[in-house]
């Protein structure tokens, strides 16, 4: 981010049709190192802006014609929104130029020039350009790590599930989602959705475990007047409502046998019967599933159909456990942080090192969702400035031992120091960052300074 203090080398576009003080201008800029081009009339300039790219703009309010500079600004908004433009005006046009601010212009200033007054103004109006490009670049950052619609992760495998939803959402192509609980299978659910073609359609989601089979049957497929007691007027289900969307059907394993030969029928041919009727009545429906049974295993038990299982199957996207890319934790932590310190009205709170490595430790049987509970009960318990071990749930800080002091089930970090872990984990996030310190320094919620001494301390590069 660059300083107050900081000179930023700018491309700079000079509009001036007095030769002499065009040439003033470029001089007093190119000093300190700016990049100066020099034209001398609106048209001149439309072709400049059209051609190169600049930074700032600096622009005579009257040329040619009255309104020349404030052409040459809405040019510049136009081809080239992310410079500023600055106008420099004779006394008695600063009305005009002051109106000019209203339509984008950064700044005037008044001749003759201070130079250094004018130097110091396109400097202001440099730093500002390269902040908002900084900020780009960041967003682009956080783009990479946070993925689409809240799905954060930056390890292979969550990359991997970002790019299959990419690829899967502009078609039709059935999807099924496997993991286990709390890995986030609704939030893929919902942003194939969001970005198919069929976005601005209806997005329902349905639970198929834990009901009737005679109510499952009525809310899928709905009913006609008379077909029960109590069935007083026609009614849709959910695949006629969601007609040319999409429909989420969440722990599909859990369907009961007799319905999936019905739901079956709707995913090839894409007909609908009411209960009650005989009329086919035809829809076209998006399908994604997800379950966290081995659908496999259902199969070979009887419990699931096989030909509805490939139906389904178009596209299988297994999202991983937590435990198995646990170099996303300190991102995940630290965005529920932001999330829920925002709730509360308050800044986010740093994380100490301790702290995240027990987080960082610990293997989350119920994957995201119960880490994100976890941050949220230290963000509302903590009674520091920040998060330190303390504020971490005990079951979790003695979670990787057990009463004699053994290893944990999966013995994954049982027998490996502190400053073991704590060297692994700066190793790898430093490889997930590509070598980038101030990155690697926020997912692991420590100081720059600080990683840069361990990074010594430990001889990695």
């Amino acid at each position: 981010m660059p300083k107050d203090d900081e000179t930023v080398r700018a491309q700079v576009l000079i509009v001036d049709d007095e030769p002499e003080h065009a040439q003033t201008m470029a001089d007093a800029l190119r000093k300190p190192g700016h990049v100066c081009t020099v034209v001398h009339s609106a048209a001149a300039a439309a072709e400049e802006l059209q051609g190169g790219m600049y930074d700032v703009i600096v622009t005579d309010l009257v040329m040619e014609r009255p309104d020349a500079g404030l052409a040459v600004l809405a040019q510049a908004k136009a081809s080239q929104p992310q410079a500023e433009t600055i106008l420099v005006t004779a006394h008695g046009d600063v009305p005009t130029a002051k109106a000019a601010l209203q339509g984008g212009a950064y700044d005037f200033i008044e001749k003759p020039l201070d130079l250094v007054v004018f130097r110091n103004l396109v400097q202001r109006a440099a730093q500002t350009v390269a902040l908002r490009q900084q900020n780009r670049s960041l967003k682009s950052q956080l783009d990479a790590a946070y993925g689409v619609d809240g799905i954060v992760g930056q390890s292979a495998a969550i990359q991997q599930v970002l790019r299959t939803i990419h690829q899967v959402a502009a078609s039709t192509i059935p999807v099924l989602i496997t993991g286990e609980s709390g890995t986030g299978k609704e939030l893929v659910a919902a942003a194939i959705h969001r970005h198919s073609k069929r976005k601005e359609k209806r997005y329902v989601t349905f639970n198929a475990a834990g009901q009737a089979e005679s109510l499952l049957e009525d809310q899928l497929f709905g009913h006609v007047r008379g077909a029960f007691t109590g069935a007083d007027r026609d009614r849709e289900g959910i695949f006629e409502y969601a007609d040319k969307g999409t429909v989420f059907l969440d722990e599909i394993g859990d369907m009961p046998v007799t319905m999936q030969p019905k739901l079956l029928r709707v995913l090839e041919s894409g007909d609908v019967i009411r209960l009650g009727s005989n009329d086919l009545r035809k829809v076209d429906v998006r399908f994604v599933s997800a379950t966290n049974r081995d659908l496999r295993d259902s199969i070979a038990a009887g419990r699931f159909r096989e030909d509805l299982f490939f139906r389904l199957k178009g596209v299988e996207i297994r999202l991983p456990s937590l435990r198995e890319r646990r170099e996303d934790i300190p991102l995940l932590v630290n965005h529920g942080i932001g999330k829920y310190a925002k709730e509360l009205g308050r800044a986010p709170m740093p994380v100490s090192q301790a702290a995240m490595m027990r987080l960082v430790a610990y293997d989350w049987p119920g994957n995201v969702r119960e880490l994100m509970m976890v941050v949220h009960r230290m963000v509302v318990t903590a009674m520091g400035d920040a998060i330190d071990v303390g504020d971490v749930p005990e079951e979790i800080r003695a979670a990787d031992r057990d009463e004699g002091g053994a290893a944990a089930p999966d013995g994954a970090l049982a027998g490996i120091d502190m400053a073991q872990l704590e060297k692994e984990a700066i190793r790898q996030t430093l490889a997930r960052t590509q070598g980038n310190r101030e990155q690697a320094a926020q997912l692991l919620g420590i100081g720059e300074r600080t990683l840069y001494r361990k990074i010594k301390d430990y001889g990695l590069r």
